[in-house]
C-alpha cells in the first residue's frame, strides 16, 4: 500500500484509556504466563497503532508545515501524547513489579525490563503539563526553521535551499550565502534564544519534580543509556581531544594548502576542491534509480527492502516551500513501514541521506519482527551505527553516482567523519554546561560554545562574522533544542562504523554478516551488548580510537585524487 493510501485517523483517547486500563488490570491479576503474553500482545497491538497514527501525522506535517489540517494534529499530539507516555508508564509498573516478572525477564529479556525502569523515573502525572509545554516549544522551533525565507540569487530559499550555495566553488558566493543564512538567524536571534531559555527551564522544572538534581541525569535516562554514564562519555570526549581533533586540524590544514588560501575561513570550512565538491550527476529520480541498483547488487536483504520502499512511496526527498528542513527515518508498525525524509539538494549530502537514513529504514525493516516498541528500535547511539555503517558498506557502488568524481567523495566522505567527531562531542559538552548551569543568560551561553569551539574546532575563523564569532553556530542544531543529550551517540557509532569501515577492507562478506546481525537483533540488547554481537569494540575502551585513527590517517595520507 502506498504511503499516500495510509489511513489517519485521531485515536479517542478516552476509550483507549479505558480498554488499556481494562487489559492491563487483567495482567496485573493473571498468574498464567501463556494470558500474560496474550494480554501484552493485545496491549502493544493498541499502543502500535497509536505510535501509527502519530507517525503518520507527523510525517505529513513536516512535508508541508502550512497543512493547516496536519498542523492542527501535530498541535494535538503535542498536547496528548504525555497522557499516552502516563499509559505506558501505567503498562511498566505492572510489568517490574508483577509477580511473575523472573518468567516475563526470561520471555521478552532484561533489556525490555531495564528500559522500562529507566523510563519509570522520568514520568510522573505531575509533569504532564509541564510535557506539553516542551513539545510545543519544540514545535515552535521546528516551525521557525521552516519559515526561512532567503531571497537568494533571484529566488526565494529555505534553509536546506542555500546548501549548493555554501558549496559553490565561487568563494565570494559560499560568503555571500552563508552571510544570507546567518542574517535570518540574526533576525530571529532573539526568538530562537527565548524558545531554548524556555525549554531549559521547563526541562529543569521536570528535572526537580522528579527529584533530580539536575536536568543531566534525567537526559541520560530519558536517552535510555544503561550501560554507560556522563564520566565515561567525559572520558571519551578527552579520547577525542587528543586523537582526533589534531587529525581533523591537520585536514583542514592540507584543505587550505588544496585551495590555495592564507586562511581558512567559516564560509570555506565545507568546500573541498577548488574544482569543487563531488555532486551527484543526476536528478533526485536519477539518484533513487542508482540506488535501486545498488541495493539490489548490494546483496538480496537490501534488494527486498529497496523495493518496498519505492514501490510504496515511503521516500520524500526533495526540499520544497513549507517543508520542514533536516532529514530522519521514522517506522509505522501498523504497515510495517519505514519512513525516509530528507531535503534533497544537488549536493553529495543527497547520496549520504540514501545511504544514512536507508540505514536506518533498512535496521528498523530487519527487526519489524519485534512486536514490542521500546525494542523494534536500538538505542540512539547503536541505532546510528546501522545508519553510518551503511555509508560505507555502500563505497562500492559510489562510481554510479559520481563518475569521475569517486576518489574526491570517498575522500571527503572519511576526512568528513573524522572532522565531524570533534564537531559532536563539542555539541555534547555544550549541554552538558548548559544543563550544569540552567541560570545562565543567552549571551552567557553563546560564549560557552565559542570557548569550547576553540578547544574542538581550534581552526574556526568566524572573523567576518561578528555573529557567529559570538557563539550562535548551534541555533541550526535542531538535536540541542529537541532531544537533549542526542548527540554524543553520533561520534560513538561514529567510531563503530570506522570500525566497519576496517573490516570491509579486509572481509567485506564477514564484515556485511555481522553487520546483518545487528540489524536482526533491533534494540533486544544495550549498546555495548549489540556491539558484541557485531564484534566491534566499545569506543569507551583503552585505545579504540587511537587504533582506529592510525588506520584512517594512513588511509588519507596516501590518497590519490
Amino acid at each position: 500500500m502506498k504511503f499516500k493510501d495510509f489511513k489517519y485517523e485521531r485515536p479517542n483517547y478516552d476509550l483507549i484509556k479505558e480498554t488499556l486500563t481494562n487489559l492491563m488490570q487483567n495482567l496485573k491479576a493473571s498468574t498464567d504466563i501463556q494470558e500474560q503474553k496474550h494480554l501484552i500482545h493485545e496491549i502493544n497491538t493498541i499502543r502500535n497503532n497509536i505510535s501509527s497514527m502519530s507517525s503518520i501525522a507527523n510525517i505529513r506535517h513536516t512535508i508541508n508545515t502550512e497543512d493547516k489540517f496536519y498542523d492542527d494534529e501535530n498541535e494535538y499530539w503535542d498536547e496528548i501524547s504525555p497522557f499516552y507516555q502516563e499509559l505506558d508508564t501505567n503498562f511498566y509498573e505492572i510489568l517490574v513489579n508483577h509477580s511473575n516478572k523472573n518468567n516475563l525477564v526470561l520471555e521478552y529479556g532484561d533489556q525490555l525490563f531495564k528500559l522500562m525502569e529507566n523510563s519509570l523515573k522520568t514520568f510522573s502525572p505531575e509533569i504532564i503539563e509541564d510535557l506539553q509545554e516542551e513539545n510545543k516549544e519544540v514545535s515552535k522551533y521546528v516551525k521557525l526553521l521552516a519559515s526561512a525565507k532567503i531571497l537568494f540569487d533571484g529566488k526565494e530559499r529555505n534553509l536546506s535551499g542555500m546548501t549548493p550555495f555554501i558549496l559553490s566553488k565561487d568563494r565570494t558566493i559560499r560568503k555571500a550565502a552563508q552571510e544570507a543564512k546567518s542574517t535570518f538567524f540574526i533576525n530571529n536571534e532573539n526568538k530562537f534564544d527565548e524558545i531554548f531559555d524556555n525549554l531549559i527551564k521547563i526541562r529543569v522544572k521536570i528535572a526537580k519534580k522528579l527529584g533530580f538534581d539536575n536536568f543531566i541525569e534525567l537526559g541520560y535516562l530519558r536517552m535510555n543509556r544503561v550501560d554507560y554514564n556522563a564520566e565515561m562519555v567525559d572520558c571519551f570526549r578527552k579520547q577525542v581531544i587528543e586523537s582526533i581533533v589534531p587529525l581533523a586540524s591537520s585536514l583542514y590544514e592540507k584543505q587550505k594548502a588544496r585551495l590555495g588560501l592564507e586562511s581558512l575561513k567559516y564560509y570555506d570550512e565545507k568546500f573541498e576542491f577548488n574544482d569543487g565538491n563531488p555532486t551527484p550527476k543526476g536528478d533526485s529520480n536519477w539518484i533513487i534509480e542508482q540506488g535501486k541498483k545498488m541495493y539490489h547488487e548490494l546483496s538480496s536483504e537490501t534488494a527486498e527492502f529497496i523495493d518496498f520502499m519505492i514501490e510504496n512511496d515511503l521516500m520524500d526527498l526533495t526540499t520544497k516551500k513549507g517543508k520542514a528542513g533536516g532529514g530522519y527515518c521514522t517506522f509505522i508498525p501498523d504497515y510495517k513501514s519505514p519512513f525516509i525524509f530528507s531535503n534533497f539538494n544537488g549536493t553529495s549530502g543527497d547520496i549520504d541521506v540514501l545511504t544514512h537514513e536507508a540505514g536506518h529504514a533498512f535496521q528498523v525493516y530487519r527487526s519489524s519482527w519485534i512486536e514490542i516498541p521500546e525494542l523494534l528500535w536500538a538505542t540512539y547511539e547503536s541505532s546510528e551505527i546501522h545508519s553510518m555503517s551503511m555509508e560505507f558498506f555502500t563505497w562500492n557502488w559510489m562510481e554510479n553516482f559520481f563518475k569521475e568524481d569517486t576518489n574526491k567523495y570517498k575522500y571527503l566522505h572519511l576526512s568528513s567523519a573524522i572532522k565531524f567527531i570533534p564537531y559532536g562531542v563539542l555539541v555534547d559538552h555544550f549541554q552538558h554546561k548548559i544543563y550544569e548551569n540552567p541560570n545562565l543568560t543567552p549571551a552567557e551561553r553563546k560564549t560557552i560554545w565559542r570557548k569550547l569551539e576553540k578547544v574542538y574546532k581550534p581552526h574556526c575563523d568566524y572573523s567576518e562574522n561578528p555573529f557567529l564569532e559570538k557563539g550562535t553556530w548551534w541555533f541550526q542544531q535542531a538535536h540541542i533544542f529537541e532531544v537533549p543529550f542526542y548527540y554524543i551517540d553520533y561520534t560513538l557509532a561514529q567510531i563503530c562504523a570506522l570500525q566497519f569501515w576496517q573490516k570491509m577492507n579486509k572481509n567485506y562478506q564477514e564484515s556485511w554478516k555481522d553487520y546483518l546481525n545487528l540489524c536482526h537483533e533491533g534494540g533486544i540488547k544495550s549498546f555495548l551488548n549489540l556491539l558484541k554481537v557485531a564484534n566491534l569494540k566499545s569506543p569507551f575502551e583503552e585505545n579504540c580510537v587511537e587504533n582506529i585513527i592510525e588506520d584512517v590517517k594512513k588511509y588519507l595520507d596516501e590518497f590519490q585524487f
